[in-house]
């Protein structure tokens, strides 16, 4: 059995934040207040970033955000301020069932789960590239319609879209079918197909069952392209459960694409790759049903 999700027990936490803005061309560093953010700025980030030292990459949900920075927070509750350049690019990917689309950082809204390459600049850091899905902006958007836009009442709204991902520990994974593919490849093999089914035709008998489909490839290739194919991966294990094994859209949780994380095996190994490109199929049962 695969431990597809973790989450810690404890809430996160969101601190009220406020910006201050940027003054003439330098600016001392000073010590923030509680819950806000610090100021050490030479000027704005230029809109060529090439030649800057490649930052960590930033993984998480807009908190905060005005017209120079966001404030992503972090699986680990940490908070990370991003300065946004004329050069920083915005895309947004259609998810499983559709291509990609090209967006400004006016499209980054509070709420929005993000994924952040950045360089070094002034002491921060400048979001070179932001990645999102737009089925997560739609329900950021919707989620920001009831809260104030702003750096002070984004708790509720971020944690409100956390708890869809919180929500899988109300479930108790009855059993998981791992589908294997070829390197690069999103394509079922016959034995795959026939898998499928099987998984299918065991969660049908169980009571209010859910299938959750997830997505991985191996450490072949960048992990842009690694993402995009292990949501085709996930993409095809679907349709094939809806389409030839005859599981209802309305038992299936949102799929979802992890590139190269949570390997079976080791990557450095042909035999590890092997079981590392795989599609996983869990089946879910609620604990409120399963007496647990």
């Amino acid at each position: 059995m695969n431990k597809i999700f973790k989450s810690g027990g404890a809430s996160l936490l969101l601190a009220t934040a406020a910006l201050t803005a940027p003054v003439a061309l330098f600016a001392q560093q000073e010590q923030p207040a509680e819950g806000e953010i610090g100021t050490t700025v030479t000027g704005m980030p230029p809109a060529d970033l090439t030649g800057l030292t490649a930052g960590p990459d930033i993984v998480g949900f807009i908190s905060a955000r005005n017209s120079e920075k966001i404030r992503v927070v972090t699986a680990d509750g940490n908070n990370t301020d991003l300065y946004l350049s004329e050069g920083t690019k915005v895309k947004g990917s259609a998810g499983l069932f559709g291509s990609g689309a090209k967006f400004t950082t006016q499209s980054l809204s509070n709420g929005l789960p993000v994924t952040a390459k950045t360089v070094q600049w002034g002491g921060g850091l400048v979001a070179t590239q932001i990645k999102f899905r737009k089925g997560d902006m739609k329900t950021a958007t919707m989620i920001r319609t009831g809260t104030e836009q702003g750096f002070a009442e984004q708790t509720a709204a971020t944690a409100a879209l956390r708890g869809r991902v919180g929500d899988i520990n109300q479930y108790n994974i009855k059993g998981t079918t791992n589908v294997n593919f070829d390197t690069g490849k999103a394509v079922l093999s016959e034995q795959g197909k026939a898998d499928l089914c099987a998984a299918a035709n065991s969660a049908g008998g169980m009571n209010n069952a859910l299938l959750l489909v997830v997505g991985y490839t191996d450490s072949t290739g960048s992990q842009e392209f690694n993402q995009e194919l292990s949501e085709k991966r996930a993409s095809r294990v679907v349709n094939h459960l809806q389409q030839a094994c005859g599981w209802k859209p309305y038992r299936m949780m949102t799929p979802t694409g992890m590139a190269e994380a949570d390997p079976l095996a080791d990557n450095e190994t042909p035999e590890g790759k092997a079981q590392n490109r795989r599609v996983a199929v869990n089946i879910l049962v609620s604990k409120a049903v399963d007496g647990m």
